[in-house]
């Protein structure tokens, strides 16, 4: 019985002494680092304990800490638990219990609506419930398997024994605990990519032919994953890629050659300054804009506990000037892309209104990829045109 009450005591110690300051995925593997004495098993108890403790979000907070890790692994898990064998067994014997009837089971329903601590800042456009829901779920790992490459990724998958299920000709489900990397030749044959984050581009064939070259600027390319995305549906745009740091850029250089694009433009730049002025204009202006992330909290459930309700206004102000500078870029008869893994109203259709009285933009069409009922990250897009 021991084990299982080292396994709770090590959790109780390193959610009270996580601050929300860096990923927790980051903290742990720290603290791992330092007690040598945790071998596998107790490293996988230990952060499922820890993880199940962050999906309650505001949710049973008058509750002890050993209890609310106890009462986040029994919520989260599908499947018989060790700790929860020994230590809590009728709970363990309802463990295939949907979510709602596992709060019903603890006499708790009141609390589901304490799990997402801002619900009055979604979009009209999530289901407040289902999305509450879905935060006791971690979402699947998924890859874009790049052009002419699924038999071979599909191959090396099979030889690996790693499970995956075909969401479509080009997007694999994968489980996270999945060793992808040490099986397949990661940028080269596939990309590590969110389903929706596969899909936000799909809208640009209707408006952007595939037989003549054209411009586009990636103005928040970040690591490159759209980019990518991009070049594969159209080997013949001439792309340019910024972001803020050089560091950054470093990094999506590096995934670039692994991905074999090699003609490109790349430039680090500060799009919030309201002296940044291009000398250039684009077909294409995609902006993949800084955000709270809150469409992809079930990845990082610590954020349900750290975020703070006056972050979203910081994004915002960032968003506007951001989208605003970067949209000057467009083309006349060009196309701007907004796009955020956001699920806030602020950061959103907010950012839509204040583009459509801020400049020339024409809205087309906008939209939310929703990824809380795929045990995927939920986006939003909006394309306008000049």
């Amino acid at each position: 019985m021991s084990r299982f009450y080292s396994w709770l005591n090590a959790s109780q110690e390193f959610v009270s002494m996580y601050k929300g300051e860096e990923p927790f995925a980051s903290f742990i593997k720290k603290q791992f680092a330092k007690h040598k004495k945790y071998g596998s098993t107790d490293r996988k108890n230990i952060s499922q304990l820890c993880y199940g403790f962050f999906r309650l979000g505001k949710a049973f907070e008058e509750q002890p800490v050993i209890d609310r890790l106890l009462i986040g692994v029994f919520l989260s898990s599908r499947s018989s638990n060790d700790v929860l064998q020994e230590i809590k067994p009728l709970w363990n014997e309802n463990i295939t219990l949907n979510t709602h009837e596992k709060f019903s089971f603890l006499q708790a329903k009141e609390e589901l609506s304490k799990v997402f601590p801002l619900h009055h800042k979604l979009s009209s456009k999530i289901d407040r419930e289902v999305f509450q829901i879905s935060m006791f779920h971690q979402p699947l790992l998924f890859i874009r398997v790049r052009p002419g490459k699924i038999d071979v990724v599909e191959q090396k998958l099979k030889a690996a024994a790693i499970q995956y299920n075909r969401v479509n000709d080009s997007c694999l489900a994968i489980a996270n605990s999945s060793k992808v990397d040490a099986a397949i030749h990661l940028n080269r044959d596939a990309v590590i990519q969110d389903l929706n984050s596969q899909k936000v581009l799909d809208i640009l064939p209707g408006y952007i032919q595939s037989d003549r070259p054209f411009g586009a600027w990636d103005c928040c390319a970040a690591s490159g994953g759209k980019s990518i995305l991009l070049k594969d549906m159209y080997p013949q745009v001439e792309l340019t890629v910024s972001d803020i740091r050089e560091t950054i850029l470093r990094n999506l250089h590096q995934r670039f050659s692994q991905a074999g694009i090699k003609d490109y433009h790349s430039f680090d730049a500060d799009l919030t300054q309201p002296t940044f002025i291009l000398n250039k204009t684009f077909d294409l202006v995609i902006c993949d804009a800084p955000c709270s992330g809150s469409g992809t909290w079930s990845r990082t459930p610590e954020q349900l506990a750290f975020f703070k309700e006056e972050t979203i206004d910081h994004y915002n102000k960032l968003q506007k000037s951001i989208s605003l500078n970067s949209s000057k870029s467009v083309r006349k008869g060009g196309y701007f892309l907004y796009i955020t893994c956001s699920v806030f109203e602020n950061e959103n259709e907010d950012i839509v209104q204040f583009l459509q009285s801020h400049s020339s933009l024409k809205l087309l069409c906008q939209q939310y990829f929703i990824g809380y009922d795929k045990s995927a990250d939920t986006l939003f897009t909006a394309l306008f045109t000049l």
